[in-house]
């Protein structure tokens, strides 16, 4: 479950990135900007949800505003379900103690589509958890806001099993995760930072 939530976590902040549509060749740390994510999940006992908020990572755009590089990272850690049983099956299941991090890299460079204030953008890059590589490609959608900023959202369904990883179980296997989980994050990119980068 909290798998999940760290791969959109990832996904979420390339979709910040690359709403910098007139952003000059240069890095910018992700944390000019503020994000939420949400993990969607089922168990045999009831839905869940689980958050994070901690993200750090660098991009470089193009003067033609080509994202040319992204890369995120997100600490295991910082993944939370309010449930402290839950949180550590969660860990156990990444095996945080050595892969403490969630990593998304960019692999294909990626050009925003503007559109009045719409934007749009499809990412593709290699996303690594627990040790395991899988290369992912998805779409962040947004609005320019009426300041100049940016608001960006996601939703990516995953399965955990795609990275190898047992969804977490309790009380002697009587309660279960479900395999597939939802992603949805949450950006927003003032118009300050992103004036600051040009």
């Amino acid at each position: 479950m909290k798998l999940t939530t760290k791969y959109f976590m990832l996904l979420l902040a390339g979709i910040i990135f690359t709403t910098a549509g007139n952003v000059n060749a240069q890095s910018t740390k992700t944390n000019t900007f503020t994000t939420t994510a949400r993990i969607l999940g089922t168990s045999t006992l009831h839905d869940w949800e689980s958050k994070t908020d901690q993200i750090t990572g660098e991009f470089a755009m193009s003067k033609t505003s080509e994202i040319q590089s992204l890369s995120v990272k997100i600490p295991v850690l910082s993944i939370k379900s309010g449930e402290k049983l839950m949180d550590k099956k969660t860990y156990e299941a990444f095996n945080s103690d050595k892969y403490p991090s969630i990593v998304f890299q960019m692999t294909e460079p990626a050009t925003p589509v503007v559109s009045g204030s719409d934007v749009q953008v499809t990412l593709t890059g290699n996303l690594i958890i627990a040790g395991v590589t899988k290369k992912i490609t998805f779409k962040s959608t947004g609005k320019k806001t009426a300041t100049g900023g940016y608001q960006l959202s996601v939703s990516v369904p995953l399965k955990m099993t795609d990275f190898k990883m047992k969804p977490p179980t309790a009380l002697l296997g009587t309660i279960r995760s479900g395999d597939a989980v939802t992603i949805k994050l949450d950006v927003n990119v003032p118009a300050q930072n992103l004036a600051a980068t040009n």
